[in-house]
């Protein structure tokens, strides 16, 4: 003789949920391989690549172009090595998360490792894009010992990240 026990009244947990904020960069200044696409992208088109990391941040798309028109001026009149546009993208994106550090370590980043500095960037801007969504799934648990079934009916809370959710097992019913 088969008898199911169904547990209407489980306990109530509220859902935790960490926020962790950090007034580091998410990713080193060398971490391109943390993200091979904005890598590859920033290597072999950089112009390009950081038109597209201006604009993704909110600025004119056209922007970082002015660090070539400088490079061909500064070639000519000015022989400095600063990129202007660089820097202050990166002061900018720095001061909008909340990054701890300071103009000279942007200034040395920009100059001598632009190219790791815009992927930087880039890495920092598409982790906060990053959407989450909570759903709450219904969860079954069947259990059969001995002729005796036991059937368990619960909510669950998953948090996802930019991934849909899917699932091998058939609808509770």
């Amino acid at each position: 003789m088969a008898t199911n026990v169904v547990i209407n009244n489980q306990p109530r947990q509220s859902p935790t949920v960490i926020s962790v904020q950090s007034n580091q960069w998410s990713t080193g200044i060398c971490d391109c391989f943390d993200d091979l696409e904005i890598c590859c992208f920033a290597s072999w088109c950089l112009p390009c690549f950081a038109c597209k990391t201006a604009s993704d941040f909110g600025e004119c798309f056209c922007l970082p172009l002015l660090d070539m028109v400088f490079l061909a001026f500064q070639m000519l009149l000015c022989p400095t090595c600063i990129p202007p546009v660089s820097m202050s993208m990166r002061v900018a994106v720095r001061h909008h998360y909340k990054i701890q550090g300071d103009m000279c370590g942007d200034c040395v980043y920009t100059t001598f490792c632009n190219i790791c500095s815009w992927c930087q960037m880039a890495r920092e801007i598409k982790r906060h894009k990053q959407k989450f969504c909570i759903c709450l799934v219904l969860v079954r648990l069947s259990e059969s010992c001995d002729g005796l079934g036991k059937t368990i009916r619960g909510v669950g809370v998953v948090i996802l990240k930019n991934k849909e959710l899917s699932s091998e097992s058939s609808p509770a019913q």
